[in-house]
């Protein structure tokens, strides 16, 4: 048959030119329909015929993809190119957006390897606590930690209440006012004084945004410090700051004529 007379001297068929260089048929013939690599000529039979020219630009085409570059760039920007600088400026561009993948990759493997950690920590398997980890490891939430120790209607209430912005808003609030009652405790403030009460109201007002006037998450909030396994740290800075809290607020709701914690439990 036509297809099996012999290859004229001096060109390969496409898959003596595959097995060369390491490819795949396919992969030569869908450079061909790119318009990367077509083959010089044809034979009688209709077989595709490669030179050793053919050769040079495929390994030219293979290195650059190795790099990164797609076959667009290659066909469309790199193999127009005329001059040093413009290619150097290109490869530049390429050098930028690989430091972005390992950026990108490392980022995810540092998310990786603290969800591993929580799970483990985990005493049952709940992917909705894992993909609420994921979503404030992305956000850079130092505190990610915490959410393994919510339950569920915590975490559906926050999460009908927040999203990414002000789910962050609220925790830096939290940890700045944590911070300043430490703090007014070191300055010898007394929770009474006006210092105290404005303190007291702000963390109030902070209260009352979070549980959107639902005073049954107050308990979980009393919580907080106190979850079993915390942080060390975390758990210390929680009770030196709950101890001036605590008393800030009971002047200010004394001062008001009511209890909201009182209201909670009737």
């Amino acid at each position: 048959m036509d297809k099996y007379k012999a290859i004229p001297q001096g060109y390969m068929t496409v898959g003596e030119i595959a097995r060369k260089m390491d490819v795949t048929v396919r992969a030569l013939q869908h450079y061909d329909k790119a318009g990367l690599l077509s083959p010089s000529a044809m034979s009688e039979g209709g077989r595709r015929l490669y030179t050793d020219k053919d050769i040079i630009k495929l390994h030219q085409i293979l290195s650059l993809k190795h790099l990164g570059f797609s076959l667009g760039d290659i066909k469309n920007r790199l193999i127009s190119l005329d001059t040093p600088t413009e290619i150097a400026e290109v490869l530049m561009e390429q050098a930028n957006a690989v430091k972005q993948k390992i950026e990108s990759l490392s980022e995810s493997l540092r998310e990786l390897e603290a969800l591993r950690e929580e799970v483990l920590q985990m005493q049952s398997v709940d992917f909705k606590k894992y993909a609420d980890i994921i979503v404030n490891l992305q956000m850079k939430n130092d505190f990610y930690w915490l959410i393994k120790h919510f339950d569920d209607q915590t975490l559906d209430h926050i999460r009908s209440r927040f999203d990414k912005d002000s789910g962050m808003a609220f925790i830096n609030t939290f940890m700045q006012l944590q911070d300043e009652a430490i703090r007014l405790q070191n300055a010898g403030v007394h929770p009474d004084s006006d210092a105290g009460q404005t303190f007291a109201k702000t963390y109030w007002d902070m209260i009352t945004d979070f549980t959107g006037g639902d005073m049954s998450m107050l308990p979980k909030l009393i919580e907080l410090g106190q979850f079993e396994n915390a942080d060390q740290k975390w758990k210390e800075k929680q009770e030196i700051a709950n101890g001036y809290i605590g008393q800030a607020l009971d002047f200010y709701f004394s001062h008001l004529g009511v209890d909201p914690f009182q209201e909670e439990t009737e």
